[in-house]
Order: C-alpha cells, then sequence, then structure tokens
C-alpha cells in the first residue's frame, strides 16, 4: 500500500489544487449565470446555449489526442528524470493545437449560415461566427491544461479558470445590461476564454523556461509530434466520435424541441450539475498522469491497488454527491430561480444519473487502458458507442424530446464500460471491488431516498426544505454508512495517509475523520 498510498498523496494534493479553482470559479461564474438568466430570460438562454453548440462541436476535430498525449508523457517523463524532453513536448502541442484551431475557427466562420439554417434559427448567424473565436482561444487552454496536469501543478490551471470566469461574469453581465442581450452574452463569453487562453500560455511559458534544455541543445518539433499523434490518435478519433455524439444530440435538439423555453430549462440543469463535477473533474484529471507512472508488466501489485482505491476513493466522493444532487434538485433550482423553470429539477434527477456509474469504474477504467498504451483497445469502445448512440439517439430524441437525449446519453455509455472493465481484468489483472461499490451505491440510494421524501413532505419554503435537506442528507448517510461499515476504520486511515499534504485542509480533515472514527463501533478492525 505504501506506493499506493505515496502516489495518492500526489494525487489528491493536486486534485484539491485543480477543486479549489474549479469551486471558486464556478462558484463566480454561477452568481453571474443566476443574474445573467434572469436578465435574458429563459428563450434568450436558450438561444445562447444554442449559438455556442455550433463551435463546440467544430473544436472536438482540434485536438487529435494531442492533450492526452502531453499529459501521458509529461508524467512519464517526470517520473523517469527525463525532464528535459518535456520541453519538445510542450512546444509541439501548444503549437499543433494552435495551428489546428485557427484553421478550424476560420472553418466555423465560413460555415455558420448553414449551421444556423439546419437549427432553424437564422437570427443566430452572427452568434456563431463570434463563438468560433472559442475554437482557437480553447486550443490554448486546452495545451495549457495538458501541461499543468502532466506536471501535477494544477494550481496553474485553478489560476487559469478564475481568470476566465471572473472576466466571463463581469463581461457578459456588463453588456447584458447595457441591452447587448444574447449578442453581449456571446461575446463575454468569446473574450473570457481568449484572455484565460493567453493566461494559460503565458503560465505555461513559465514552467518551460525552468525546465533544463535538451543536451543537444535544439528541440525536435516535428519528432515530438508524431510521437503525440501516433499515441493520441487512436484515442482522439474515438474521442472525436463520442464528443460528436453527445453535440450530434445538442445539433438535432432544436430541430424537434421548437420552445426555446425547454432547452433553457435544460441547459439550466446542466448548469447545477456542475456541483457533481466539482468532486468528479479532479478525480478524473488526477488518476491518469498516476496510471501513467505504472507500468502493469512490472508493477501489477501496485497497478492494482491504485486502481481499486481510486475506485472506491472516487465512489465514496461522488456517488453521495450525485444523490445529494438528485434529492435536493427541487428546492435547489427553485431557491434561485422561483418561476419559468419547473422541467429543471427532473432533467436535473436524470441528468446526474452517470456519475452513479463511478462506482462502477467509470472514472477509472478509461485512465488505465490508455496509461498503459492500450489506446485502440479504447478506439474500439468508441466507435461501439458511436454505432450505438447515433441510431438510439435521433430515435429517441426525434420521440421524446430532451428526456430522449438524457436517456440516449446514458444508455450508450454501459456498452463500452462493462467490457473495458472485462478488458482491464483479462490483461492487467485487476478489478473493482464490487462488494465496495455496491455498498456505496445503496447506503446513498437510501440517503438520498429518505432525503427526498423528507423535503417533498415539508411545508416549508424552498431555502428552508433546500438547507434541511443538505443536514438531513449529510447526517442519515454517515450513520448509515458507519453502522454498514460502507465507511470502515482501514479507509479513515487510508484517508488520513492521503490527505496529509493538503496543507490547510489537513487539520480540518484531521478532526472530521477522528469524530467518524469515534462514532464506529469499537468491534470493527484496525488495518494491519
Amino acid at each position: 500500500m505504501s506506493k499506493a498510498a505515496d502516489m495518492a498523496k500526489v494525487s489528491a494534493k493536486g486534485g484539491f489544487h485543480m477543486l479549489w479553482g474549479l469551486v471558486l470559479s464556478t462558484v463566480i461564474s454561477s452568481v453571474g449565470t443566476i443574474i445573467i438568466v434572469r436578465l435574458l430570460g429563459a428563450d434568450n438562454w436558450g438561444l445562447y446555449t444554442i449559438a455556442i453548440a455550433a463551435p463546440t462541436m467544430i473544436a472536438t476535430f482540434r485536438d487529435w489526442g494531442v492533450n492526452v498525449a502531453m499529459i501521458r508523457y509529461t508524467a512519464q517523463y517526470n517520473s523517469e528524470n527525463g525532464v528535459s524532453k518535456i520541453r519538445n513536448i510542450f512546444v509541439a502541442g501548444l503549437a499543433f493545437e494552435l495551428i489546428l484551431g485557427l484553421v478550424l475557427s476560420i472553418v466555423s466562420i465560413v460555415i455558420s449560415g448553414f449551421l444556423a439554417d439546419v437549427y432553424q434559427r437564422p437570427e443566430i448567424v452572427q452568434l456563431i461566427q463570434i463563438a468560433s473565436l472559442f475554437v482557437l482561444s480553447g486550443a490554448m487552454m486546452t495545451a495549457a491544461t495538458a501541461a499543468f496536469t502532466g506536471m501535477e501543478r494544477l494550481h496553474l490551471n485553478s489560476i487559469m479558470l478564475i481568470v476566465q470566469s471572473i472576466v466571463k461574469t463581469g463581461l457578459i453581465i456588463a453588456l447584458v445590461i447595457l441591452g447587448l442581450g444574447t449578442l453581449g452574452a456571446i461575446v463575454g463569453f468569446s473574450v473570457a476564454v481568449l484572455v484565460a487562453g493567453i493566461t494559460g500560455v503565458l503560465l505555461m511559458f513559465v514552467m518551460y523556461s525552468s525546465l533544463p534544455k535538451p543536451s543537444d541543445g535544439k528541440l525536435a518539433i516535428g519528432e515530438t509530434i508524431k510521437t503525440l499523434l501516433k499515441y493520441g490518435l487512436p484515442i482522439s478519433i474515438g474521442t472525436i466520435l463520442v464528443s460528436f455524439l453527445g453535440l450530434f444530440y445538442t445539433l438535432i435538439m432544436p430541430i424537434f424541441v421548437t420552445d426555446n423555453s425547454v432547452i433553457g430549462n435544460y441547459a439550466l440543469a446542466q448548469t447545477f450539475v456542475v456541483l457533481i463535477v466539482f468532486f468528479a473533474t479532479p478525480v478524473t484529471t488526477m488518476l491518469f498522469p498516476a496510471f501513467s507512472k505504472l507500468d502493469y508488466r512490472k508493477n501489477q501489485f501496485d497497478l492494482k491497488n491504485v486502481f481499486q482505491y481510486s475506485v472506491r476513493y472516487a465512489a465514496l466522493l461522488v456517488v453521495p454527491v450525485t444523490f445529494l444532487v438528485m434529492s435536493l434538485a427541487e428546492p435547489a433550482i427553485h431557491t434561485l430561480f422561483p418561476e419559468g423553470y419547473s422541467q429543471a429539477p427532473f432533467f436535473l434527477m436524470l441528468l446526474s444519473i452517470s456519475y452513479l456509474f463511478t462506482a462502477l469504474g467509470n472514472l477509472s477504467a478509461g485512465n488505465l487502458i490508455n496509461s498503459q498504451g492500450d489506446t485502440k483497445y479504447t478506439l474500439k469502445l468508441s466507435i461501439l458507442q458511436a454505432a450505438i448512440g447515433f441510431p438510439l439517439g435521433f430515435v429517441l430524441i426525434s420521440q421524446f424530446g430532451i428526456i430522449g437525449l438524457i436517456i440516449s446519453s446514458l444508455v450508450v455509455v454501459l456498452p463500452g464500460l462493462f467490457l473495458s472493465l472485462g478488458f482491464i481484468k483479462k490483461r492487467y489483472g485487476v478489478s473493482v471491488d464490487w462488494g465496495s461499490s455496491v455498498k456505496i451505491l445503496l447506503s446513498s440510494g437510501v440517503t438520498g431516498v429518505l432525503t427526498y421524501l423528507l423535503v417533498t413532505w415539508l411545508p416549508f419554503s424552498s431555502p428552508i426544505r433546500l438547507i434541511l435537506g443538505v443536514v438531513v442528507f449529510v447526517v442519515v448517510f454517515v450513520l448509515i454508512a458507519v453502522s454498514t461499515r460502507t465507511i470502515t476504520r482501514a479507509d479513515l486511515e487510508n484517508i488520513q495517509t492521503i490527505v496529509a499534504g493538503l496543507g490547510p485542509l489537513r487539520k480540518p480533515l484531521h478532526l472530521v475523520l477522528t469524530i467518524l472514527g469515534k462514532l464506529m463501533p469499537k468491534s470493527q478492525p484496525h488495518p494491519k
């Protein structure tokens, strides 16, 4: 467990630095979103969502797996004392992203009229053209994030995210108040990503300057790009297929859902899903560089430990939060938006279901497969997901609208997930601790149902029901998790070790873990 624990410390520290950036940037953006949604109204908010969807779809063709390859090789070289090679990775990755980003931005502008006709909303041509800047500026953010992640310096990524959220929130609110409406919102979004991208590249350059130069003093840009593409292209094709699948759903949604307010309800529900993303994203981000440091041929025991602990502790973090969001969706949304968003709570409950797959290894399996270089298998899974997803999505969205879209996005994930679990068991000899996952799901699910029934029955206002619901959920979950040994003394001691490097958070977390330890039955044995 020692090597796994040491790796977990590093991952936890990186995840913490990413978490505070996500939390702070999202809080800033959420406050702005609340104001913006109220200023724009459901119809214009839906229009804003549609206009951004087109450039986002085009941006999926920009990367070609280079960002994933940057993370993998940066983490590998860093752990193998090949730091001088990282300069090549930084320059090659950034150059590739910028060149392709520029080309695709121009493409997005050129086909904006066609996309507006497809959406059956000709008035959004100008909006799509302005939002097309995101394709280029997003390339800078992508390259910078890959560099920060591979070097495990996620505090720099947090700075970039916070800059984006401050500029986006302030600028959009100002432009909308000045009367520019949806146009102002699109301009604010595009400028914010550009400023954040420039910030990320500057921080990336600071890291680059601190790295030792290659022994020959030259940068092998062309050769490095070939290396990145060789590893990343299979992942990229799969990512493009899966990303385009989601964007295909967004593309056909306005065709079959003609009421902009319904789309606005869906967009608002997606905004609230960020409460779960807070916890899921740092886990996903840090697992890939952690797995990349291990070779299943040389470190099978460590790999098994790291994988099982990653699934268990990711589930302990994400699954309870998911059920909390699901059980309190209605009072949470209606506390901030009392009118005009009656469908959003139900959409939010459905959207949250995908994060329950964390207990099945959904956040860990793909990262493990890619980290070991089996990217061609990842491509096969993506092709399977696309083959199922395109026809299924078209049928369900055309028949059931937004609900059909959400159900499609949930169903298409499962075949690939189960196949990947079978693959990693056969090839790497590792598997999920199913007993642990079932306990986490049951403890969280029972707590969520009890909380939902309580807040539905209480005759209070939405803010009061929301506060009481959070308190009840936390208390009931702790009692159930402790009594059913979903959380054990061994877990507490492992978590104590993992959070030891979290600086100022270490003491309050230690206090919480100590209280949990006192609540546990004395008969529970300590780990040897």
